[in-house]
């Protein structure tokens, strides 16, 4: 206790805003990954698991929007603790008897959790804006890629503790088990987080959801095209194909997503210093044309190695493991670039717009990944993959170098 009370006032509250974000991600990837395991055993077809995650990725849209203009308004801990909120109460949701959870009601359940968890990371990322001094580009960097990479880790921590829970405790004994500690969290939260963080000096008016910044529009829609690759082949198809083709069962299927949700999260946590913070350099513009381009030939390669007869394991497997390393180089990119993109004063309001853009990639991803598959099969869903990965970077060309940012 001495020690946390020696520190900063700006590094307590990121230590409370980031144990906010990895207790909400933890839940976020259990539920994500008891849901499509367990409607999968019921006999959902990949495109109705899909559906399922359409309300979540749609309110996605919408909460960031909203959720960035309410941040300015009331304050980031209030809109950090709404979200931690409202996903206990999409938790205790799930927790009904089995003949309730029809299509309907889980897809009502997701779409509380999707605006809980865009509260949440909304929240989250703008609040570390707030924490460090504007000239400080490289502790931006540093700060952000921390708290991305070890979300990410987390999540797939999640995807783990989702497969286990659901062979351990069934599907309404883990929803309620995990409600019950996110209920601990969130009043811990109530009790610690600072009064009015990230509250603008002017009220803004609802027009300014809408970004006027050149440069975060042009992020905002190389993000869309990036996480829709990721989201097309890996929310529905990879699970249901390793399932289904490779004859997984729930433990290795689970295990498997989580040891490759947390590598991309280490990786994320390291990308200030693969992208040059040893030579005290900062990314611009430039660097996330170029990882967006390094990434784009790596869903093909798969496509290619599985349709020319390769071993599933060892092309699927391995390509994996290269393409979630470069992903998370790109992601990490992008997560500091919005924040110090965006301006200070009602900085939610930049953040939100830009993961407004984030969601509806992921939704357009969700729902591409349930249909492709269904219909064509993964190779298909890697080609899609392979287009939007070349859309992202096409775009990120016209980002702002250094010079034209200073």
């Amino acid at each position: 206790m001495r020690t946390l009370a020696g520190l900063s006032p700006a590094v307590r509250q990121y230590l409370v805003v980031t144990g906010n974000y990895w207790a909400f991600t933890l839940t976020d990837g259990a539920l994500r990954m008891l849901v499509v395991l367990h409607f999968h055993t019921l006999g959902y077809t990949p495109l109705q698991i899909a559906a399922l995650f359409l309300f979540y990725e749609i309110f996605g849209v919408i909460t960031n929007l909203v959720g960035g203009y309410l941040g300015a308004r009331l304050g980031l801990n209030r809109t950090m603790n709404i979200g931690l909120g409202l996903q206990v109460a999409a938790l205790l949701m799930l927790t009904v008897p089995a003949a309730w959870l029809t299509i309907p009601w889980v897809m009502a359940a997701q779409a509380v959790s999707g605006i809980a968890k865009d509260l949440n990371k909304m929240s989250a990322k703008s609040s570390i804006k707030l924490l460090v001094p504007g000239h400080q580009q490289g502790t931006l960097y540093q700060w952000v890629a921390i708290l991305t990479g070890s979300k990410n880790a987390l999540k797939g921590v999640g995807f783990f503790l989702g497969g286990a829970l659901l062979a351990l405790l069934g599907f309404a004994g883990a929803v309620l088990a995990m409600a019950c500690a996110l209920a601990l969290i969130w009043l811990a939260s109530l009790l610690l987080l600072k009064k009015d963080l990230g509250r603008a000096t002017a009220k803004p008016r609802f027009r300014d959801i809408l970004s006027k910044s050149r440069a975060i529009n042009i992020l905002s829609a190389a993000r869309m095209f990036l996480f829709g690759a990721r989201d097309v082949w890996f929310v529905v198809a990879l699970p249901v194909y390793l399932s289904t083709v490779l004859g997984w069962d729930f433990w290795l299927v689970g295990g498997f997503l989580a040891a490759w949700v947390i590598g991309y999260g280490i990786v994320q946590s390291l990308a200030p210093h693969l992208t040059g913070k040893r030579r005290g350099q900062v990314p611009d513009g430039r660097a996330a044309a170029v990882w967006a381009g390094l990434l784009a030939g790596l869903p093909a390669a798969i496509a290619i190695g599985l349709s020319t007869g390769g071993s599933p394991e060892v092309v699927l497997l391995g390509g994996l493991m290269v393409f979630g390393a470069l992903f998370a180089v790109n992601s990490s990119l992008h997560s500091y670039l919005i924040v110090s993109y965006a301006k200070e004063d009602g900085v939610s309001l930049d953040v939100g717009f830009y993961y407004m853009s984030n969601a509806l990639g992921r939704l357009l991803g969700t729902v591409l990944s349930g249909w492709v598959y269904q219909a064509h099969g993964l190779e298909a869903c890697l080609w899609v993959s392979t287009a939007f990965v070349l859309l992202a970077a096409l775009i990120s060309i016209a980002l702002p170098r250094h010079a034209q940012a200073s």
